[in-house]
């Protein structure tokens, strides 16, 4: 069935997609830390993985998608080192970390729906599966790939042969996946060791604690994923997704407890989407500048679809500088296309559909998507079917079928003081038309303007072209 491929960070190659059943997908979204608004930089990501869901669904295959919320145990580095993120904003804001949870969970899901990322089937708070967190803890423990040192409970990294397997780098190449809460001269066995429970650390203050068989503590941030993923996808995973700074630590670590505690291989393909960059190449991030979320793109005039629209002219593997410059010229661009794809809709009325080209530029779509999710080309194909040799209906078609993927509201008209037609206008409107071809067949060509008249004088423009007569309501 597979007609998906896309590059695999484990094989560090393009590989055909295969699912372990055929026809279903199992797919994993690595969630927000809901601390603080989501950047645009962050929400590249979700609106590539967003595309990815959809092509797949596209091309025929039964996707669940599960996504995590961190709601707890994240410290403010990706490297695992600080203060937990959670605890942070609660402090920033006078408020409690349930109250900041839900008030980010609520602004991130809000950005989603502006800019069309369909939300996962399940999504799973990290407080909400605790029970899983220590039933996993527990089970690398008598298996022999942790230890309790200092209070805390340890993953032993030194048991694992390729504890780099997703980085393909070795331990001097890479940042050190420890936590700044933790002394680990004394705690810790190896230098790459992660915690996985802790019940002693720097941050006595820490809101969130549960009772455990180590003493009353909180999960480490990687473990969320792993259990969160088996809870709801059982232990083979197809696909797992993320942006390309969780390769290491956080994929990484997440490889190592999830294949040591089920004792098999976990997942077969890592999609990773490259950094969203400022002027100069720096990457986007909430410390940088200032702070770019969609909410302020709103406020510079900018529908957050054409954000969406810019991210999708770009490879989601390479680096995408962003600047309002730009942002100027895709602006223009997609009310331009908007524009077109209304004309083209309003001049459809009574054609049918081809539905030879309609198949084919189907297939096509999904072989240029297919093709390691290859966007712009995906949108030059758009483009293309705008000058195609066919019909407005079926143009009409073929955009809102290819808009089922890309979802930049291509036919969605904008609100309007103008009354809808009904179905019963319609029907007069498409009869009188009919009869006036029939006039000019029979070179009545009066009582062919008089039917042109009659549909004006009710506010019906008509209009004669290559691909038949076409109508609109007058202004």
């Amino acid at each position: 069935m597979s007609r998906i491929k896309f590059y695999n960070t484990l094989t560090k190659k393009v590989e055909d997609f295969v699912p372990n059943v055929e026809g279903k997908v199992s797919l994993y979204t690595c969630g927000p830390t809901v601390y603080h608004f989501a950047h645009i930089g962050n929400l590249r990501c979700y609106i590539m993985e967003d595309i990815l869901d959809r092509t797949l669904r596209y091309a025929g295959y039964d996707v669940k998608r599960v996504m995590n919320i961190t709601d707890v145990g994240h410290l403010s580095s990706d490297a695992d080192t600080g203060e937990d993120k959670m605890l942070a904003g609660a402090k920033r804001e006078h408020k409690t970390v349930m109250e900041i949870a839900k008030f980010y969970t609520d602004a991130f899901f809000s950005d989603c729906k502006k800019l069309n990322i369909r939300i996962p089937d399940v999504v799973e708070p990290a407080t909400h599966c605790i029970p899983e967190f220590i039933n996993m803890v527990q089970e690398l423990l008598n298996k022999g790939f942790a230890y309790v040192a200092g209070e805390n409970v340890y993953f032993d990294t030194s048991k694992l042969k390729e504890y780099y397997v997703l980085s393909n780098q070795s331990e001097d190449d890479l940042k050190v996946a420890v936590r700044d809460d933790v002394d680990e001269d004394t705690n810790k066995r190896n230098k790459n060791d992660f915690v996985l429970w802790f019940t002693k650390s720097k941050f006595e203050d820490q809101a969130l604690k549960w009772d455990s068989p180590w003493g009353v503590g909180y999960p480490g941030w990687h473990i969320e994923c792993s259990c969160i993923s088996m809870k709801h996808l059982g232990e083979k995973l197809d696909i797992h997704c993320g942006g390309i700074d969780n390769i290491f630590p956080h994929h990484t670590n997440e490889i190592a407890q999830s294949e040591s505690f089920l004792g098999h291989k976990w997942c077969n393909y890592w999609f990773h989407v490259h950094h969203l960059t400022q002027k100069g190449g720096a990457k986007m991030s909430k410390s940088s500048g200032e702070f770019l979320c969609v909410d302020l793109l709103e406020k510079k005039g900018y529908n957050p679809l054409v954000y969406r629209f810019f991210c999708l002219q770009s490879h989601y593997r390479k680096p995408l500088e962003f600047s309002f410059e730009v942002m100027d010229n895709v602006k223009a661009a997609y009310d331009k296309l908007k524009k077109q794809v209304a004309r083209i809709a309003s001049e459809s009325a009574g054609q049918s559909v081809d539905e030879k080209v309609f198949n084919e530029c189907k297939e096509k779509f999904i072989d240029t998507l297919g093709n390691d999710l290859n966007t712009s080309s995906a949108i030059t194909l758009l483009y293309e079917v705008l000058k195609a040799d066919c019909n407005n209906a079926t143009k009409k078609a073929i955009i809102a079928s290819f808009d089922e993927v890309l979802n930049l509201d291509l036919l969605k008209e904008e609100a309007s003081d103008k009354p809808a037609v009904d179905a019963e206008l319609e029907a007069y409107i498409l009869e009188r038309i009919e009869a006036r071809k029939e006039a000019k067949k029979n070179k009545d060509f009066a009582t062919a303007d008089a039917i042109r008249e009659e549909l004006a004088v009710k506010g019906i423009v008509i209009k004669d072209t290559r691909e038949g007569t076409v109508w609109s309501l007058s202004e």
